[in-house]
């Protein structure tokens, strides 16, 4: 699907689907009734009729309502004095929804030319153009017939009131473009089964990112190599698969070498059986989105060559397998971190943050300006937040001020938690310098106090992306993309 933006009245344009707002109770929008008095009243007749309502999540489509325009499609958007940000996204979606019932091959839409307090044409058109794009994606790469969605629409335009706003709104296309292309690269590899793809897929995947973008460039860290640097935290996780483990470096080089980079780590685990702490059978469906960290790196690698951002950012995929057997980590084993530090493995399926402490120490060497981590860590911040919220942890308020802004702002919100040294004794053990494992209670705050103590030398933010990354049942099973926009966001800041 291509993306325009242009200005023009809506009875003028020549389209296969011309898209327009209305209220409740049936109140026309300032454009909706020039349109309708072009028309000869014929929305307002239905409305009049109880035909249409504005509530949101319904549309009415009228078909031929004049010259030159196939159809018009009404989307409601409640009560115009309710109006917001979040509504906005809902009726775009609402919108798209509508679409795939027709078959337009263009579209014109004047749902970008709502008010909207404190939010530009730029955001709208963003947050539109990403979720319009968004909602074309159909992973099919396993299924016999290759069926997509929304194939027949070809041209989606966006209107704005002046041709100031169209300039504005042509980059943030742009952007909403790339968005949308660095989920589809999240959600395709998180997708993927885990009989196809293992650490190694995740490293040839970095390895095609790089050839496809002059200023990415990927490195593979091999097995003998994690040994060297003794990374004994990660390959006790791994030692139990037949699959390799992998630590894949991205390198976007954006600027001088002197700028010091913006670091993502990501979590990896290709699949996650618990180990020797075998999860129970039906808890084991899904677990192939354990890697979703490590996908959202990938994912906003390519956002960042993209629109070819001005920043230096390293991307860090710790990938392994958990699985149980003979030569698999056992509870009451002790291993040595890169950093040094000793952890009693309690329990072998808390394994992200095994792998997560020797990619933290890792980072060090890029004397990185922060490091934010992301991993489907715990099932404790479902419980806490839900499918709504990722949850942040940070040793640096300013950086989680930031992410909680980019949050916001692009719809991908996440939540603050504390990190505090009251909870870290929980950690404590009898045999090493702590444990993997803080107990039943703030089982989220733990794992990240866990992380904190591999962070002291950068500012450092986690983002438990347990419950926004992917659902594991219905209809919406599959991965999200989250948190590919919240980080755009934060990285657009940046650059700003």
């Amino acid at each position: 699907m291509d993306f325009n933006i242009k200005t023009g009245q809506p009875e003028k344009q020549r389209t296969s689907c011309l898209v327009l707002p209305i209220f409740e109770p049936g109140k026309l929008d300032e454009l909706t009734i020039v349109f309708d008095n072009h028309a000869k009243g014929i929305i307002k007749q239905l409305v009049k009729l109880g035909d249409i309502s504005g509530k949101i999540g319904t549309s009415t489509c009228i078909p031929n309502p004049c010259k030159g325009i196939d159809r018009v499609l009404l989307i409601g958007c409640g009560k115009k004095s309710e109006f917001n940000e979040k509504t906005f996204r809902e009726v775009i979606k609402h919108m798209m929804n509508a679409l795939q019932g027709m078959k337009p091959s263009d579209v014109c839409c004047f749902l970008t030319m709502l008010h909207i307090k404190d939010r530009d044409i730029s955001w709208k058109i963003k947050q539109a153009t990403k979720i319009a794009a968004d909602a074309c994606y159909c992973f099919v790469e396993f299924k016999s017939t290759k069926a997509g969605r929304l194939k027949s629409v070809k041209t989606m335009t966006w209107f704005a009131a002046n041709k100031r706003e169209v300039d504005k709104g042509s980059a943030a296309v742009e952007i909403g473009v790339s968005i949308a292309a660095a989920m589809k690269t999240t959600k395709d590899l998180a997708n993927t089964p885990a009989n196809v793809c293992t650490p190694a897929y995740l490293a040839k995947a970095g390895q095609s990112l790089a050839k496809e973008f002059k200023k990415v460039s990927c490195a593979v860290l091999e097995q003998k190599d994690l040994k060297a640097l003794k990374m004994g935290a990660f390959l006790a996780v791994a030692q139990g698969s037949v699959n390799p483990p992998k630590l894949v470096t991205l390198e976007y080089r954006g600027t001088t070498k002197s700028q010091a980079p913006y670091v993502f780590v990501g979590k990896g685990i290709t699949f996650d059986t618990g180990g020797n702490s075998l999860k129970p059978a039906d808890r084991m469906i899904g677990m192939k989105y354990d890697m979703c960290g490590a996908a959202t790196v990938l994912g906003l690698i390519r956002f960042a060559a993209m629109v070819n951002l001005s920043l230096n950012i390293i991307g860090v995929l710790a990938a392994a397998e958990n699985m149980p057997g003979g030569q698999a980590s056992r509870p009451d084993d002790i291993v040595t971190t890169m950093s040094g530090q000793t952890v009693e493995i309690l329990n072998t399926d808390a394994e992200g943050r095994l792998v997560l402490a020797d990619a933290l120490t890792y980072c060090e060497r890029y004397k990185p300006k922060v490091v934010i981590d992301m991993a489907t860590l715990t099932g404790a911040c479902v419980v806490a937040l839900g499918y709504h919220h990722s949850g942040l942890l940070s040793n640096h308020q300013k950086l989680a001020n930031e992410l909680l802004k980019a949050g916001i702002i692009s719809g991908d919100k996440c939540w603050q938690l504390p990190l505090s040294d009251e909870y870290t004794s929980q950690l404590d053990s009898n045999f090493a310098d702590f444990s993997n494992i803080g107990g039943p209670d703030a089982g989220t705050i733990t794992a990240a106090c866990f992380l904190s103590k591999f962070t002291k030398k950068f500012n450092w933010a986690h983002l438990d992306i347990a419950g926004t990354a992917c659902r594991f049942t219905g209809k919406a099973k599959g991965a999200t993309g989250n948190p590919i926009p919240m980080l755009a966001d934060y990285l657009l800041a940046q650059v700003k």
